[in-house]
């Protein structure tokens, strides 16, 4: 059998495992009626979300499909098509159950901690193994249909397209609800953050799925598609087409795959147990069966020596030097996480400094919280550094591109733990919501900080593999373009070192000023119900939860475009305007401003959420008091930085990178 076609069970058997978890998932007690109403409000807003965010970019694939099918081949127009459907596919096997997912999970928490995280992790499971799944299914199969890792490369671009918008739509979605809901639900009216009196928490809850799971999901889903496809196209070039050393890189993926597999089985806990334990055991696991089943792949399938002039010198690749780029690139999904979580966790240092800083007010707040995210970046940078050292003096761009794969190759157990996170926090909603025992929501309050931590450990991995996938994307394009070095002295090159350098900012910009805009509206019709509804503050009548929905979507659907043609638009005209070496500068600076950025949006954004709950959790004052007061200033700021911009900056770069290595050929 060949390794394409392994490369297509294991994604078959990916997705058989999300349908297994699906219907593990959907046998559990969705609770009773009151529950069920809540949760069904939240999927059917989310679902409505995501048709309309689908229905708006089919124009646009179909736009770009025509195009490919002319300029280029109706195989590569074919590829684009099935990267975008994928990813959209995906989306909806996530949401879907997750969102059903909420309310089985407030109900398990009435049993046990243990019943409550299983239910979560497995609904969170069901769009890992989707992701993962069909990543490696639709690079597979494509590969042995068409043969060619050229006529394939629009698959990466198709996965693109649809992650940029999906980060960008989801998160001004998330984060106008979530906006609005804070700053009149918690400071102005001093309601709990979850009270069914707020207009806004019907719309929040729909935004942490549409957000976190679609949009980490599509993000994810991207970095797969376009690390496999990058890949296939370096292995070509140092070990020669349908290579041994091309198949290594499907053959990483089948080995994920199944190490992720195994690994959910671990998860995990006891009453009394922290669960973010339960779930480091499946990432730890994932991550050391995946090293060893490496280590089997690398003898299996490589030369004992193979000989290759590479960028600098000369190289002999051998299967120990592949393995350790493997290393690397797990070595990587570690360290970034641990780093993530000691800038973001309330557990460590720069999260209570922020808290304490909340003491004198929102602008101490700010001000720590901007220094904390500025700080973060030094570490992953230094990490993402070392790794690209290391791999490839090991294995030269080989082995860059082989620990990017590694790296992704766990995708699927951290897409599982970070959209275990959003089932939490809507279930913890529910339990408010519902009006159920105290002792539920405390239960739930457990899970959703654990889910706080592994949504910015996710974060973490999603930047740090966006980076590593950016340079072997670097690679690939300097290839299909015909170059062998970019002079930072040559004008042409040097203005486009600006405009990549350049470019973030102004798409961070658009991405915050979207949920500027959306919250203020957010935020009017709060007030406007608060103040028009009779009875709504005393309980006695219900909020217009769809009238906040609304918003949210019509704002997300509108604003999410002039962003998404920023990051398309941008690298065509750099590239027909001044040429290849212009636009591989614009890479390189795009790349490395991006990467800087999102750690920088993410992590103070992380932590000034977790501040926040420190205090809520009974320091400085606790909930209501002034420092409180002050912490959720900083949240709210904070949140179109770690869910809205920051995230979108993952995307930005590697369709940057996907979109450059399709017009690579054409450019002069």
């Amino acid at each position: 059998m060949s390794m394409p076609v392994w490369g297509i069970a294991a994604g078959l058997l990916g997705l058989i495992a999300a349908i297994f978890f699906a219907q593990n998932v959907l046998k559990e007690n969705p609770g009773n009626s009151k529950m069920q109403e809540i949760s069904s409000a939240i999927q059917e807003g989310a679902m409505a979300y995501l048709n309309r965010q689908y229905k708006t970019l089919i124009p646009f694939v179909v736009a770009i499909f025509a195009i490919l099918f002319v300029i280029k081949t109706w195989e590569g127009a074919v590829a684009f098509l099935v990267g975008a459907v994928s990813s959209g596919i995906a989306g909806y096997i996530g949401m879907s159950i997750t969102t059903r997912a909420n309310c089985r999970t407030t109900e398990a928490a009435r049993t046990s901690l243990n019943k409550a995280l299983g239910v979560s992790f497995r609904a969170g499971a069901v769009m890992g193994f989707s992701v993962a799944g069909l990543g490696l299914l639709g690079v597979s199969a494509l590969f042995l249909i068409f043969g060619d890792a050229e006529t394939i490369d629009s698959f990466a671009f198709g996965a693109s397209a649809i992650a940029l918008f999906a980060r960008v739509g989801g998160g001004i979605f998330t984060k106008a609800a979530d906006v609005g809901a804070d700053l009149v639900g918690k400071v102005e009216a001093g309601i709990p953050e979850d009270d069914p009196r707020n207009p806004a928490v019907i719309a929040d809850n729909v935004g942490d799925n549409v957000g976190d799971t679609a949009g980490m999901g599509a993000d994810l889903f991207e970095s797969y598609a376009a690390t496999a496809v990058a890949g296939l196209l370096i292995g070509n070039k140092v070990f020669g087409a349908h290579s041994n050393g091309v198949y290594l890189f499907i053959a990483i993926g089948v080995i994920g795959i199944l190490a992720s597999m195994l690994s959910s089985f671990l998860v995990r806990t006891g009453e009394n147990a922290n669960p973010q334990f339960a779930l480091n055991k499946g990432l730890w696991g994932t991550n050391i069966l995946t090293a060893v089943g490496a280590l089997v792949a690398v003898y299996a399938l490589l030369p004992a020596e193979y000989h290759y002039s590479g960028i600098t010198s000369d190289i002999t690749i051998t299967p120990m030097r592949v393995f350790i780029s493997v290393v690397c690139g797990l070595v990587v999904n570690i360290v970034i996480g641990l780093i993530t979580e000691y800038y973001t966790s309330h557990s460590y240092k720069p999260t209570q400094h922020i808290a304490e800083s909340s003491l004198t007010g929102a602008a101490t707040n700010l001000i720590a919280g901007l220094s904390v995210g500025m700080k973060s970046t030094a570490l992953p940078l230094i990490t993402i550094c070392i790794a690209i050292m290391a791999s490839y003096t090991a294995a030269d761009v080989y082995g860059i591109a082989i620990a990017a794969m590694a790296m992704l190759s766990t995708a699927g157990m951290i897409v599982a733990i970070d959209s275990f996170g959003p089932v939490a926090d809507n279930a913890g909603g529910i339990a408010e919501m519902a009006g159920l025992d105290a002792s539920v929501r405390k239960t739930t309050d457990k899970l959703d900080s654990v889910g706080n931590t592994t949504a910015a450990v996710a974060k973490g991995f999603a930047i740090g593999s966006a980076a590593l996938t950016a340079v072997v994307l670097f690679n690939a394009y300097a290839s299909s373009a015909g170059i062998d070095a970019i002079d930072i002295l040559v004008p042409k090159t040097i203005i486009g070192v600006f405009i990549g350098g350049g470019l973030p900012f102004l798409f961070s910009a658009f991405a915050m000023e979207s949920v500027g805009n959306a919250a203020m509206k957010m935020i009017e019709e709060v007030r406007r119900q608060f103040r028009d509804i009779p009875g709504l503050m005393e309980g006695t009548a219900k909020p217009d939860y769809a009238a906040c929905v609304d918003i949210s979507t019509k704002a997300a659907i509108r604003q999410m475009i002039a962003p998404g043609l920023l990051a398309v638009g941008v690298p065509v005209l750099v590239g027909f305007g001044l040429g290849k070496l212009a636009l591989g500068g614009m890479l390189a600076g795009g790349t490395v401003t991006g990467f800087l950025m999102a750690v920088y949006m993410a992590n103070a954004g992380g932590a000034w959420d977790n501040a926040k709950k420190y205090i809520e959790g009974g320091k400085h004052g606790g909930k209501g008091s002034d420092a409180h007061k002050a912490a959720v200033v900083g949240d709210t700021v904070g949140d179109p930085f770690k869910d809205t911009a920051g995230p979108s900056l993952n995307a930005l770069i590697k369709v940057m990178g996907t979109i450059s290595l399709i017009i690579a050929p054409f450019l002069k």
